[in-house]
């Protein structure tokens, strides 16, 4: 597998889909599950480090000014995430 930072979003999804899935079916012993486990959660920083990315760059269009030009504001999102 490639290093998660070098991954796309949906490249790094479907990986860490793939980890939930090897992990899920319960086949893989104490010390490649720990290894999985790991690997899936350095995918899933990837994958919200991505999103808040894009989320910076999202603005909201409120109205246009006199002139006919777009006005916006940044985009204010209600989700929180939870870090434990």
């Amino acid at each position: 597998m490639t290093s998660p930072e070098n991954l796309t979003f949906e490249q790094a999804l479907a990986e860490l889909e793939k980890v939930v899935r090897d992990l899920e079916d319960g086949q893989t012993g104490l010390e490649e599950a720990l290894a999985r486990y790991e690997v899936g959660v350095s995918l899933l920083r990837r994958c919200h480090g991505l999103l808040q990315h894009a989320e910076q760059r999202i603005v909201k269009l409120v109205g246009v000014d006199t002139e006919g030009k777009p006005l916006t504001q940044p985009f204010e999102h209600t989700a929180k995430v939870e870090k434990s």
